[in-house]
Formats: structure tokens, sequence, C-alpha cells
């Protein structure tokens, strides 16, 4: 038992460390411990040269108590995040997927974005580094939005985040809207381009999908411009290849010319245009991605679950506290500046220094100075303290002889207007947060264009582009069906079609694509099952010998189950598919019976379930049916048989205004 509570303990510890200080990012600056721990290092190293990565990495390892090659790779992702980390060398390729070289070969620094928005030691709260020799920062003082702008995929013990980036100006620009009491909508923006529907995002909650930018060059030749977020060149061509070596898709060649900028050719199969296999792309490989979304982060030492525009109000709010932070601190050293600044003036300008030149001990000089300035107290921010007092004992007798009152006059005025200008900004911090982010989108935002066009378009379904390449035979004869059979009818289906048999005893079934199985011989119906067909069924009943008729769709079923569609020993005496459906009845022939035949049209009739007995066709017994098509009467014989013989062309509609086309038959 012992042991069983020091691993539960310990695993808790374990599990508490990795969300916390490894795999979730904090809220307040966007980082994971070791993206902080890498710009902390840079900004000590910094002196506006390039650094070899390697260096950066030697120094990030007094902060950080794992290996080297964790804090590289996550300094070449940082890096090609573009945002914080200026580059030279080869550090990859996000198209390719191409690693960085070496990190003795390559070097980095700070960006001016970084060094102006993420630093400012009065503001950042330092705690010991892991072995207690350094200080390293809690969270950056950032004054940007920095984890929406670049994003976050981590995996802890029992939970994980992904948050992928947004454009730089829009988030700018948002917070801008919800200082001013505004709503706000995000869309993300990807580095790789492309397209994206953000209809489903849910304010960062949801899923995006997101889609290539493929050109038409040609009736025989694609090009892939831009990718999706999340794959790279060789990734998606590799789902290129296997969805042809499937058959899901037929191409001819695919070349790949990619460089700085994603160029993939693809040329179609023979047979295939290009208009034709663009949409099957986006059905069959990664030219089209789901990207789901889990907003994880830490949030007041906690791992939460939050809202873009949550995250997007903390660091609204969270830039306008450390603004005003800022401005405090900056009055609070004016303030000192113009009482020191004003104190060296009546020290000289009122010749103070002449009364300590007879005094004969230091607390005699002190004295002398303090009652020397005792007049003049409204002028100064405060008391006189000792380290005033001895601050003024250091000014060399060279300053005091070279003393310009007129220029010390003016830089206390500007002092002045400048502690009158934050009291300004103090009292509209709001108004002083919009004008700063407006600052920044000045200086920044045409370096941050939006690179993934937004856009709504609908999935496409894998089976109305999927290729028609598996072949099916009926052997009408033996009454088999499927792949494995050689001879008969040839039905051409894609893998994701299922057949439809109506028998001629009135049973139906939906099934997969067979091997071999038996249907029976000479099958009423047998086609590719769609669920909006319409048929048309005339039907005798076996105890009654009443004439039934019935119109009706096969939306729900259970596979490979039969189905009847009257009672056992009925006989079908008209079956049709198709909006239109009019016979002419003959009534079997009785004393005193004036009329023999008639026409009706049933087109009117709604569909009903396929187990629906149907309305009766007369109270008179019927003997035969012809169907009518327009004006030309065709015979059907008295039996169950010869009026379906031989199978009627298919005209299959959705409903009785609506005809929607569908495959022939057979080939």
């Amino acid at each position: 038992m012992h042991l069983r509570e020091l691993i539960d303990k310990n695993f808790i510890q374990y599990a508490s460390y990795v969300i916390r200080d490894r795999a979730i990012p904090h809220i307040d600056d966007g980082m994971k411990p070791v993206q902080r721990r890498i710009l902390h290092a840079l900004w000590e190293m910094d002196d506006g040269r390039f650094n070899k990565v390697a260096n950066v990495i030697g120094q990030t390892m007094r902060f950080h108590p794992h290996g080297d090659a964790s804090i590289g790779d996550a300094l070449v992702n940082l890096a090609n995040r573009e945002f914080f980390i200026d580059r030279q060398g080869n550090f990859g390729n996000i198209f390719t997927g191409d690693e960085a070289s070496a990190a003795r070969y390559i070097e980095c620094r700070l960006t001016p974005l970084a060094r102006e928005v993420l630093f400012n030691p009065d503001l950042t709260e330092m705690v010991d580094s892991y072995d207690g020799r350094n200080k390293e920062p809690v969270t950056l003082p950032a004054k940007v939005p920095a984890l929406l702008m670049m994003g976050a995929d981590g995996i802890a013990v029992g939970l994980s985040t992904r948050i992928i980036p947004h454009n730089f100006r829009e988030l700018l620009e948002a917070q801008i809207a919800l200082l001013r009491g505004e709503t706000v909508r995000l869309v993300p923006d990807f580095p790789q381009g492309g397209f994206i529907d953000a209809r489903d995002y849910d304010d960062g909650l949801g899923r995006v999908k997101v889609r290539a930018l493929i050109e038409s060059r040609s009736s025989k030749s694609l090009i892939i411009r831009e990718i999706p977020f999340s794959t790279t060149t060789e990734s998606l061509i590799a789902s290129i290849e296997d969805a042809a070596r499937k058959g899901k898709i037929k191409i001819g060649q695919i070349n790949d010319f990619t460089s700085d900028q994603v160029e993939i050719e693809v040329i179609p199969g023979r047979g295939i245009s290009a208009e034709e296999l663009e949409p099957a792309l986006y059905a069959f490989t990664d030219c089209e991605v789901s990207v789901s979304v889990n907003p994880m982060v830490i949030h007041e030492a906690r791992p939460r679950r939050m809202s873009v525009s949550e995250i997007l109000w903390h660091n609204t709010i969270k830039l306008r506290g450390d603004l005003e932070k800022e401005l405090r601190i900056e009055l609070e050293r004016l303030d000192e500046k113009e009482h020191r600044k004003t104190l060296v003036q009546i020290f000289i300008e009122n010749r103070i220094y002449k009364e300590i030149e007879e005094k004969k001990s230091a607390d005699a000089v002190a004295w002398a100075i303090r009652d020397g300035l005792a007049p003049f107290r409204a002028q100064l921010k405060r008391d006189v303290s000792d380290e005033d007092v001895d601050m003024l004992l250091e000014i060399p007798i060279r300053r005091i002889s070279r003393f310009d009152i007129e220029k010390s006059r003016e830089e206390i005025r500007e002092i002045q207007a400048r502690i009158r200008k934050i009291g300004e900004e103090l009292g509209d911090m709001t108004g002083f947060t919009v004008n700063y982010i407006n600052g920044l989108l000045g200086k920044y935002a045409k370096d941050c264009p939006r690179r993934t066009k937004i856009q709504s378009f609908e999935t496409v379904e894998a089976r109305e582009v999927a290729l028609a390449n598996v072949k099916v035979r009926y052997d009408e004869a033996a009454g088999y069906l499927g792949t494995d059979v050689k001879d008969g009818r040839l039905i051409s289906l894609s893998p994701y079609d299922k057949l439809m048999v109506i028998r001629a005893d009135g049973t139906y079934k939906i099934t997969g694509i067979p091997k071999k199985v038996f249907v029976g011989e000479n099958a009423l119906y047998l086609d590719v099952y769609y669920k909006d067909v319409l048929f048309n069924l005339i039907y005798r009943e076996k105890k009654s010998a009443v004439s039934f008729v019935k119109r009706f769709n096969v939306g729900q079923f259970i596979l490979d189950k039969e189905y009847p569609l009257f009672e056992k020993g009925g006989v079908i005496q008209a079956f049709s598919t198709g909006a239109k459906f009019a016979v002419k009845v003959f009534y079997r022939k009785k004393p005193r019976l004036k009329v023999t035949d008639e026409v009706m049209d049933f087109a009117d009739m709604p569909p009903r379930a396929p187990s629906a007995k149907g309305n009766r066709v007369s109270p008179k017994e019927v003997a035969r049916i012809r169907i009518l098509e327009g004006k030309t009467e065709k015979d059907a014989a008295d039996t169950a048989i010869q009026p379906i013989q031989p199978i009627q062309p298919v005209e299959p509609v959705t409903d009785t205004s609506k005809n929607v086309a569908q495959p022939k038959l057979f080939e």
C-alpha cells in the first residue's frame, strides 16, 4: 500500500509538472517554458547582431533542465513563425517539411517587434532557475496576443492543446474593437496560405476546413500553389499517390517543383480531365483537411479551456494594465527626477553651498544644507532626505561653476509637461491603449498580410466523385451477381455504391458490392441504389384478387435484409420508375359490365413507404394493364412476369416535381 501511495503522489506531481512547465502555453505571454527561456536568453545576449544558434542553446540551458535537442527544435519552430526571432541560414522549410541545418551553422537574433513588446524588467517577475544559479521570468510582459498570433500544440498528461494561428493585423484590430465595446469574430490565418471555411470554428472551440489552392493550367494539368495547414508538400504528395494506388483517383504523373514557393503539378490520367480531377483531390487526399481546435491554456496556475475571444479579452485587459503600470513607474521616476533637478537648481542658484564652507563636521554640513533648503520646500516634491543631501554634496565644483540656470529650468519644464501628459493618459487608459495598438499596427502590420483566403465551401462527398472502376456482372440465367461473375450484364460502380435488387416475387434488398451472390434469375430491377429513385407498382393480392397501386422511395434499410413489397403470393401487374405513371386498365369481362377498360394517371399520387399497402385501383377485377408512355400504349401481358419484360429504362427522380438523372441500368 505504501508503494501505491508513493506512485500516486509522484504521478500527480509529474502530471502537474508536464502540464504547467512543459506542454501547455501560458495565456499571458503565449509561451511554453522552453520558448520563454529561449527568448529570455536571446534578450540577455542581444546586441543587435546575429548569434550562433548553438550559443543560444547553450545560454538557454542555464534555465532549461532538459536537453539541447528540445531547445534547438523549439527555437527553429519559434523562428519559423517569424514574429520574434530573426533568422539567418537554413531554418528548414515549412512547405516541404525539410529540417533545419545543424545549430552551429545557423544564426538568429530578436526581431524589432520582440524587443518592443516582450521585455520590460520593471514588469517581469523573476524566479530562481532549476538549479538556483540564475533567475528566469515567470512570464514575459507581452504586449501582443502572442498565443493567438503563433498558435500552439502540446500533449500533456490527461489533456492536450491545439490553438491555430491568427493574423497579426486582425488580432490587434480586434483588440481595439473590444476596448470600444464592440463584438469581434476572428478567423485563423496560416503561413501556408490556402482556403479556410470557418463556419464551424465556434470561437476557437470547434473545427475548420482547410483547402489547398489549386490552379488549372490546362485541361490536362493542375498546379497546387498553396497547401493546407498541418500538411507539407511531402505529405500531400504521399496522400495523392496513396489515393491513386487505391484506385480512388486516376493520375498520370505528379511533379514537385517546390522551392521557396509551393508548386506541385498533377497530370490527370487518361480519360480524366483536370476539371474532374480537382474535386476528387479534395475528397480523397490532403488537399482538403479538417482541423479540430482545443484551446487549453495555463490561466492562474491551472489548465483551462478558453475560447479565442476570452483569450483575446484577457490579453487586452492585461495590455491595458501593463501600460498603466509602465506609466505609473515612469511617473514615479519623473517625479524623482524633477525633485532632484529642482534641488540642484535651488542649491546652486541660491548659493546654499556657501553655507557649508565653514562647517567643521558632517552633521553640521548636512544641517546647513537642510536649513538652506527649508524656505524652498513648496517647490519640492517631497521632504529632503539624507540621500538628497549626499547627492548635493557629491556635485563637483566644475559643474557648479558651469551650471546653466536657464537650461535647468527648461529641463524641469519638460519634465513637468511630461508629468502632466502622463496624468492625462492615466485618466483615459482605454484611449491610450488604443493609440498604443495603432502605433504597433503602423509599424508592423504592413509585413503581416492575410495569407489564407476565407471562403465557404461544401465538403466534396467521396461517393459523388469516386471513379466507377468496380466492375460487377449479373448473370440473368444463373441468377448470380458480383465482381467474380465472369458472364452477364455489366454494371460499373464506385467502391462507395450499393446495389438494389427487386425480384419478381415482390421482395427487395440493398446489398454492398459482392464477390458472388445469388439474387435470382431475371430480376425485376437491379441497379445502383439511390434513395431518391421513385418506384411505381401495381400488384394483385392473392386472397382478394384486388389490385393496388403505390409509389414509393426506399430511404431507410438494413444492408442485406430482405423486405416484402406486398403479402406473399401477390402478383405484379405493372412496374416502372419515374415521375410519370399512366396506365390503361383492362377489366375481366363479366355479364352486364359496360366499361371494360379505362386510362388512369397516377402522376399526382404522393410517394409512400415501401411497406404501405397502397390504394385500390378499382372495385372491378383487373385483368391486365398497359403502361402508357405519352400517346403510345405499351402492351403488358396478363401475368406478373410478362408486363416487366424486357426491363424498362430507368427514369429515377427525387419526387414528383424534381427529376434526378441516374446512370443507365446496364452498360
